[in-house]
């Protein structure tokens, strides 16, 4: 998986838990709770899609691993292409 499907799959979650969010502009590189009005209870239903659609686990203290879309990618895609090979 490429770290642009891995952004994707980040703004397509974004997309269902905050439908009025406009994510068509969001920088890569700018943390996400800058950008979006997302609380954290919306960052916790990010974790908890990504769990429930990909089995991708976050541990809590990896939370701030998820700030940007570019640190999403980062931090995600070596988990995905682990879970590829499983």
């Amino acid at each position: 998986m490429t770290h642009e499907e891995c952004k994707q799959i980040v703004l397509d979650i974004i997309a269902d838990i905050a439908p009025d969010e406009d994510i068509s502009d969001v920088k890569p590189d700018v943390r996400l709770r800058d950008q979006l009005d997302l609380d954290s209870m919306d960052f916790l239903d990010i974790v908890m899609e990504l769990r429930k659609q990909h089995g991708i686990e976050v541990p809590e203290a990896d939370y701030p691993k998820l700030a940007s879309l570019d640190s999403c990618a980062e931090y995600l895609t070596p988990k995905f292409e682990a879970k590829a090979l499983t």
